[in-house]
């Protein structure tokens, strides 16, 4: 299962992801793959009150997830270090078995 999360908010991207992550684990769909983009045309790296780094969907996303105690315990594995490649705008989740 793959979501493409191009044009979307943070808040949105972060709704997107926790339908997708509870519906795959609900039908044991176990390999999904988020594609946040590299962040490179981010309108939100030109606004100086929000931070650069965690503004960005690659980054903000994962971030949310690792920090949602109930989507984690869903999760068997984040790939942190696809998330962490400059020259990766995806990332890949391996969820548990039901």
């Amino acid at each position: 299962m793959s979501i493409d999360l191009h044009g979307y908010t943070l808040d949105q991207a972060n709704n997107k992801v926790r339908e997708l992550i509870l519906n795959c684990f609900e039908k044991g769909i176990r390999n999904i793959n988020i594609i946040t983009g590299k962040g490179n045309r981010s309108s939100n790296q030109k606004d100086p009150y929000q931070s650069k780094d965690l503004s960005i969907l690659k980054y903000a996303v994962p971030d949310y997830i690792t920090n949602n105690s109930d989507l984690m315990d869903k999760i068997l594995k984040i790939d942190q270090e696809t998330v962490n490649e400059a020259s990766s705008g995806s990332f890949n989740i391996l969820l548990k078995k039901k």
